[in-house]
């Protein structure tokens, strides 16, 4: 019981000393400021733009890992969790030499569609669905595995063809897991900073998220940069309690 609580008061102790520095007299008047509200969006838009992504190129590449036969399939399990445990910093230095100007594939997006990834919004979206699709992929294939293959084998015996099976049988009963990925992976997003920084950089209105600008607060302001976290914290706690219970369902 004891290191229970002694778990428990580790992860919420930084939470408790963050509610006590808050300056609550003039909270109202940073919250509604111009800065956060810029932030706030950008960070919204970003995340879910990425979370977008992730389901659209995660759930067939789950799927991948889950049911299809293919060589070295434990090995790109492997690779595809890398992000997970990869420096932030360093994915967003592995994103410049891809996806820079001068990158392996940056080069042809720039010279034959004038595309430049880099220190832009859409850089931002990119870095952080970079580092948060292992969480959808990862949710997702286990929700698969755990799927019963029956009800898509009777499809497939009624002519029902690949597509049509995988999303009205499939999908529908893998959605917990669905729901499970896609939060995780949208609040993985939201709080992306070190490959968001070292891809995008850091521009006002442009590719500063509430990370980024908590980041900055804390050299001159840090009681903005408490009320920037604070807001993070409240945003990422009603998603995940709102979704609690698929959440819950997605991993069982």
């Amino acid at each position: 019981m004891i290191p229970a609580v002694l778990g428990l008061l580790f992860l919420l102790g930084p939470l408790l000393g963050l509610l006590t520095r808050a300056p609550w007299e003039t909270l109202p008047d940073r919250l509604f400021s111009a800065e956060v509200g810029q932030a706030l969006r950008l960070s919204l838009l970003c995340a879910t733009s990425a979370t977008v992504i992730c389901l659209v190129l995660g759930i067939p590449l789950a799927w991948l890992l889950a049911r299809a036969e293919v060589p070295g399939r434990g090995l790109v399990r492997a690779l595809v969790t890398v992000p997970l445990v990869l420096p932030p910093v360093v994915g967003g230095v592995a994103l410049l030499l891809v996806l820079g100007r001068r990158g392996l594939l940056g080069r042809h997006l720039y010279e034959w569609f004038g595309v430049s990834l880099p220190f832009t919004t859409a850089g931002v979206v990119v870095a952080e669905a970079f580092v948060a699709m292992p969480f959808l992929v990862i949710s997702v294939e286990g929700a698969l595995r755990a799927a019963d293959p029956r009800f898509e084998e009777a499809a497939a015996t009624l002519g029902a063809s690949r597509w049509y099976t995988f999303r009205r049988v499939t999908l529908p009963s893998v959605l917990p897991g669905v729901v499970a990925g896609s939060v995780l992976c949208w609040a993985r997003a939201l709080g992306e900073f070190g490959a968001t920084i070292t891809f995008a950089g850091n521009f006002p209105g442009k590719t500063t998220t509430m990370p980024l600008a908590v980041y900055l607060a804390l050299e001159t302001d840090p009681d903005a940069a408490i009320v920037l976290s604070l807001v993070l914290l409240l945003v990422s706690v009603v998603v995940l309690v709102a979704l609690r219970e698929r959440w819950i369902r997605g991993v069982a």
